[in-house]
């Protein structure tokens, strides 16, 4: 039989100390309260399950603070064929939550010890402020106020966003004082934090075959690495029986885009150290200031779920269409490799992240290194033509459609490239092309084809 435990608590009905075993949860390791049970396990059920449900969730809304609603979720259950009332209780970030009437001291802090909820020490009080955030890194005002933001403009102009003083101040580039914040310093071009990239023989770092370090404005940091490990992103061609030549990369270039660009949305900026792209013959890795935001697990990551640590960053990167959605990286890089022989691991520590992608063509790699020169963007065009394809279309269908650029990004391909590729899906009724100059968008034909292969 179930017992109650540190993340485990029964209760017949929802009333005070229920509210108290919130708080408890929250400001420890998350936890479970189940209503409708004995205090033995026995499942007595809820005779109203609707309004259990509401005064929970008025108790939790107006009875703690601060706010906890995002991390609570009530829901009704059958258990034994009698209907019970869940209330699930994740960690949440902004420790200490107390009782509102009680306040922010002992009398209204509650932490978990075994099976009870008891009341914290002032000690552990205090060490609960000093663990939460009082700032946000981006929006602090910026060391360096002559900023320039030469390569910025050029991306928001390629964009056709508005880059002007009434739009640096709402995407937070600039505080309510006027002076410049750390969110503009990492768009400019005076930003010191660097990307360390790298190239190895072999498997291991014994031996460098290239290495180079990026700084200045992220967006010049995501472009100049995204270009240097596309020069080692090699090809390998294979014939099946009817002579028919397949190609492949050794990682796709849209899931090492979306790998970069996970690393520059959540990255620790507080931490001066570099963050690290290593490429071996068997994989590459990227590794990242910053592990989990707090109150996110490794699980809620792998799902999709998405807590920005820098949610202003990912706003700016959001208008400009580098990202589709908030949260979407970590499953397509995933579903790119979900039938291959092996998986994309990730390790995380307290201020650490490790992506490890494995290379489609791990045996090929010394061969390739050795035989050919490595790939440049523009040879790039003739690798993967239906992974191409079939992200142009994917890019075409949603409801805004797609712009040049969105292409070349997703992809890898040049501006040729790319225009040749939409020239392609135009000529075959696959997309159709609306509006003329930076205004130009592709969207999918009503009747177009899903793209073969």
């Amino acid at each position: 039989m179930t017992r109650e435990g540190q993340h485990l608590e029964f209760k017949l009905d929802w009333n005070d100390s229920a509210k108290k075993t919130v708080v408890a949860f929250a400001n420890s390791g998350g936890g479970l309260i189940e209503i409708g049970v004995d205090d033995d396990g026995s499942v007595m059920g809820v005779a109203d399950v609707d309004g259990c449900m509401l005064r929970a969730m008025q108790s939790i809304s107006n009875g703690i603070s601060p706010d906890l609603a995002r991390f609570v979720d009530i829901r009704p259950e059958e258990c034994g064929g009698k209907m019970i009332v869940l209330v699930e209780v994740r960690p949440g970030v902004d420790r200490p939550y107390y009782l509102r009437d009680k306040g922010p001291r002992p009398a209204g802090v509650y932490v978990r010890l075994g099976a009870g909820s008891i009341p914290a020490t002032e000690p552990a009080i205090l060490e609960m402020l000093r663990g939460v955030p009082r700032f946000s890194f981006e929006e602090a005002a910026c060391v360096d106020q002559d900023l320039t933001f030469g390569e910025a403009s050029r991306v928001f102009g390629e964009a056709d966003v508005p880059f002007g003083s009434r739009e640096r101040r709402t995407l937070g580039l600039l505080n309510g004082d006027g002076l410049y914040t750390n969110l503009a310093w990492l768009l400019s071009d005076q930003c010191t934090t660097s990307v360390k990239a790298a190239v190895f023989e072999g498997t291991d770092k014994l031996t460098f075959a290239s290495r180079q370090e990026f700084s200045g404005s992220l967006f010049a940091q995501f472009r100049g690495v995204a270009e240097y490990i596309g020069r080692f992103n090699s090809t390998r061609s294979t014939f099946d029986g009817s002579l028919q030549r397949h190609d492949e990369r050794d990682y796709h270039p849209a899931v090492v885009r979306e790998a970069l660009l996970n690393m520059v949305v959540h990255r620790d900026y507080s931490f001066s150290g570099p963050a690290l792209v290593s490429v071996f013959d068997d994989r590459m890795e990227f590794v990242n200031f910053g592990g989990l935001p707090r109150g996110m697990t490794k699980g809620d990551m792998m799902l999709g779920t998405s807590l920005q640590r820098n949610p202003r960053l990912a706003a700016v990167l959001y208008r400009l269409r580098w990202v589709e959605a908030y949260g979407t990286g970590i499953p397509k890089i995933l579903d790119d490799y979900h039938d291959g022989p092996t998986q994309p691991t990730f390790e995380i520590s307290d201020n650490a992240f490790k992506l490890v992608l494995p290379s489609h063509n791990p045996q090929a790699r010394p061969l390739a290194r050795e035989n050919t020169t490595p790939l440049s963007s523009a040879s790039a065009e003739a690798s993967t033509p239906v992974l191409n394809r079939r992200t142009a279309l994917r890019l075409a269908g949603r409801p805004e459609g797609t712009a040049r650029s969105e292409v070349e990004q997703e992809t890898g391909l040049t501006r040729a490239g790319a225009g040749k590729l939409l020239r392609s899906l135009l000529a075959e009724g696959l997309i159709e092309k609306h509006g003329s100059g930076r205004n130009t968008r592709y969207l999918r034909a009503v009747d177009g084809q899903h793209v073969e292969g």
